[in-house]
């Protein structure tokens, strides 16, 4: 069956951590309303797979660690010479390596998710803002959680750099505005390979304390980042829209 190609929106979009999971449904909603779109990713051979599901005539990969400011500014250099724009950037590469009480945190481990999970967002805001949207405007979408507006039993250290991703977002929408926007989607659990360990056969039951009685999906993500990203949002910086399926409705009620 032919792919159906969309009119091209004439926006070009960067998605950090892209090959797979909430990134790639972001990747995959902006594609599909006619960005162009830079994937990054640390598995070549992810991005490459990923870069042909969505098409290699809109998009392209630029394989990397986010927190590396080298791979950084080569993302955003490539994205430039094969668009000639950088208008959106969405920052959802991040990373969970441990479970446990932050009392017994290993200081290294813990450096290390604060390095992937705001800094290199930070890093990334700072390219696409000298590469064009300082000029000629855009918009930021930031991946939080809601393990940042709540304590998270076990995740400790990623609910703290989530919490930081919310207040990095304020204080971008401050500094960037009026010509960039910036906005951040603070999700509960969305059924990627990346938050396995919270539902993984057990679903039904991690489910059941959702109002809407399911977990997220890709899609869900892409879709609300996709609004952020857009012209229908232009009023709208320094939120964070929490996508949770209900759950924080029944927060603090026994």
């Amino acid at each position: 069956m032919t792919r159906e190609i969309p009119t091209d929106s004439g926006k070009v979009a960067l998605v950090t951590g892209a090959s797979r999971g909430i990134g790639y449904g972001i990747a995959e909603a902006l594609v599909a309303r006619g960005d162009r779109v830079c994937i990054t990713g640390r598995n070549e051979d992810a991005l490459k797979e990923a870069v042909e599901k969505l098409g290699a005539d809109r998009v392209i990969g630029v394989a990397g660690k986010a927190h590396d400011e080298a791979h950084q500014a080569v993302a955003v250099e490539r994205t430039m010479e094969a668009f000639g724009r950088v208008d959106y950037l969405a920052n959802n590469a991040g990373t969970n390596p441990v479970f446990g009480p932050i009392a017994e945190l290993d200081l290294n481990v813990a450096r290390k998710v604060f390095e992937t999970n705001v800094i290199s967002a930070l890093g990334f805001a700072q390219q696409t803002w000298k590469a064009w949207q300082k000029e000629n405007g855009g918009a930021i979408v930031n991946i939080a959680s809601v393990a940042g507006l709540a304590p998270s039993p076990f995740i400790g250290a990623y609910g703290i750099s989530k919490a930081a991703m919310v207040n990095l977002t304020l204080q971008l929408a401050s500094e960037m505005a009026p010509g960039v926007r910036v906005n951040a989607i603070a999700p509960a659990v969305v059924k990627t390979k990346f938050a396995a360990a919270l539902y993984e056969g057990r679903e039904e039951e991690a489910a059941s304390g959702y109002p809407l009685k399911r977990l997220g999906v890709p899609e869900d993500i892409g879709a609300a980042a996709a609004f952020l990203l857009s012209e229908q949002a232009g009023w709208i910086t320094g939120q964070t829209l929490v996508a949770d399926g209900g759950l924080f409705l029944h927060a603090g009620v026994a």
